[in-house]
């Protein structure tokens, strides 16, 4: 019996197409997204693909020769991850209400112009006080509400801000004010310490309804004389609302379920943040000395700068992420930085020139906050601090030093000292900032 073997299996020519070609090519976004052929071996048997068909369509010895194969032809091509949630993404209409809020106590100093005494120094000296305070304050209620939830922020701000209220008031006395002065002085603090409490808990909506009576007989004084009575009652009643709605929202925000974590700071990393807004203060009311719509401009314009701060440490993110080297991003960190600050002078020079206030002295004014701001948002205190604190001092003494030298009046000498350190606060923020660690 005649026994025959069978015929080898033909080889396919080198010319002719090979079927693996079609299979990388469906499985191109597999393939390339792999990190090991074990991965293309795993999505070949979730398809089905049998061992029959391996040996016979794909000449190949077993599954695994085929997904090194396939891992070996395709090159890789990983996804891009998604776009990360920008944490600094707000919402201008936030930062604009904020901004109405900076500005609507100041007309309380408008309405109260006939109850006020003729010489205000006690009265900005309890202001300065309370400024100082409530800022230390705020930096650590934001504290405690990022680390134990809105019952530490609140426990912090039932503590605190009757404290600085009470010591605010005391001031005046200490500076030499009697009178009307010393109750509108209380009210200046005790209001200053509720708005502070709904600012932190998110309550600004309850701060505008505070401020309602207030607004009111502002809009009233050019139809009529409310009198002393009426605008009593008026002022009276915007503090009165707004210490009832922070206590209500306290009392709310104590019921909430406590949340402790570790690593608290110290009371004194709190320090540079009431020094920072005690010289704010000091150089908010020294501006009209320059121009007398100075500080309204300064105040109205708050809301404007919070939302330039957000764009800033938005667009630095942004920045970060694109940048392939550290001197790349030093540089874009840097020009995101001018621009921002570009974006606010541009916004503070329009209704200077409308009120006729000098550009110069209020440009450096708002250069010297605004970066100032930005150095205390990103937790760089204590320059923000010290700029300050010098640009108010040199205001206060080079005048009187400087009589019989006209160039250096007021105007001058803001511009000068509010300058000079805007300058210094400048070549800080674009090297602190310029470091990747501060934008994580």
């Amino acid at each position: 019996m005649l026994h025959l073997t069978a015929p080898p299996r033909q080889r396919r020519p080198s010319w002719s197409d090979d079927p693996l070609d079609e299979l990388a090519e469906r499985l191109a976004d597999v393939c390339g997204a792999a990190v090991h052929p074990d991965e293309i071996a795993a999505v070949l048997e979730s398809d089905g693909l049998t061992h029959e068909q391996i040996t016979s369509r794909y000449a190949r010895r077993d599954l695994f020769d085929v997904a090194d194969e396939l891992y070996a032809r395709v090159p890789r091509r990983f996804p891009d991850p998604e776009p990360a949630p920008d944490p600094w993404r707000t919402s201008p209409w936030r930062c604009l209400l904020r901004g109405v809020l900076f500005g609507l106590p100041g007309i309380a100093y408008v309405l109260g112009t006939g109850l006020l005494p003729g010489r205000p120094g006690g009265l900005a000296a309890s202001a300065l006080v309370a400024w100082g305070w409530n800022q230390a304050l705020a930096h650590r209620a934001y504290v405690r509400l990022g680390t134990g939830g809105r019952r530490a922020a609140a426990r912090c701000l039932m503590l605190a801000a009757p404290a600085g209220a009470a010591v605010a008031a005391a001031a005046l006395p200490v500076a030499g004010g009697t009178g009307a002065g010393l109750v509108f002085a209380a009210g200046q603090a005790l209001y200053l310490a509720a708005a502070t409490a709904l600012l932190v808990l998110g309550r600004e909506r309850d701060l505008l309804l505070a401020l309602g009576p207030t607004a009111a007989g502002a809009l009233c004084v050019p139809l009529w004389d409310p009198g002393p009575v009426a605008v009593t009652g008026l002022l009276v009643g915007t503090v009165a609302a707004a210490a009832l709605l922070a206590v209500r929202e306290i009392v709310r925000s104590l019921r909430a379920p406590d949340s402790r974590a570790p690593g608290l700071p110290r009371l004194a990393a709190s320090v540079p943040y009431g020094l920072f807004g005690l010289g704010c203060g000091a150089l908010t009311l020294m501006a009209p000395a320059a121009g007398r719509s100075a500080a309204i401009v300064l105040t109205l314009s708050m809301g404007v700068a919070e939302w330039l701060l957000y764009r800033y440490r938005s667009l630095a993110l942004a920045a970060l992420r694109r940048s392939r080297s550290a001197g790349g991003f030093r540089f874009r960190a840097a020009r995101v930085l001018v621009l921002c600050l570009a974006g606010y002078l541009a916004l503070l020079t329009a209704p200077a020139l409308a009120t006729g206030a000098p550009l110069g002295p209020l440009l450096a004014l708002g250069s010297l906050l605004w970066i100032g701001l930005l150095l205390q948002a990103a937790g760089i205190a204590w320059p923000s601090a010290v700029a300050c604190l010098a640009a108010a001092g040199a205001e206060a003494v080079l005048p009187g030093l400087a009589l019989p030298h006209p160039a250096l009046g007021p105007a001058a000498v803001q511009l000068a000292a509010c300058g000079c350190a805007a300058a210094a606060l400048l070549a800080v923020a674009c090297t602190r900032l310029g470091r990747t660690t501060a934008h994580r």
